[in-house]
């Protein structure tokens, strides 16, 4: 089974603002039909605009966000009562001499409270099975690892 993405990416030349200037503007829309429109930049390092997102930020933030989608996902196969959830994640980047860049690995730090003590193994170890079923994981070519947490909360 196949599904289709797309993505609409718009940019235009900013030099009539410092025509002698040999930077480009890294600013740019990217269009999804039916949703708002982005608006992304560089990271500030690579001298973009650090008030939009980049593209290292996107990256890390698909790969939070399906962790935690398969995670919910492998709890509820496995009758775990999932009350809350929360990461911090951190992505390295490592840039060459000649500009070349790479993400070396990628740590979660998913925090998830459950209402059954007696599933908390469980639930930790069901991050495992999650990673294996991340689509977004499952593409990257460097480690996703997991430092999670768990703990019981009655809400």
């Amino acid at each position: 089974m196949k599904h289709l993405f797309q993505a609409e990416l718009n940019w235009t030349s900013k030099k009539e603002e410092n025509p002698t200037s040999k930077i480009y503007s890294k600013t740019h829309q990217i269009k999804i039909e039916g949703k708002p429109v982005l608006d992304v930049s560089a990271a500030k390092a690579f001298k973009g605009d650090p008030a939009l997102y980049n593209p290292e930020d996107l990256l890390l933030s698909s790969l939070v966000s399906c962790h935690m989608m398969s995670y919910l996902y492998v709890c509820s196969q496995n009758g775990i009562e999932v009350l809350e959830y929360a990461d911090n994640a951190e992505a390295v980047l490592e840039v060459s001499t000649d500009g070349r860049g790479r993400f070396v690995e990628v740590r979660l730090n998913p925090k998830v409270k459950i209402s059954n003590p007696d599933q908390i193994e469980l639930a930790l170890e069901l991050h495992f099975k999650a990673n294996q079923l991340c689509f977004i994981a499952n593409s990257c070519n460097f480690p996703v690892l997991h430092d999670a947490s768990c703990e019981v909360s009655r809400i």
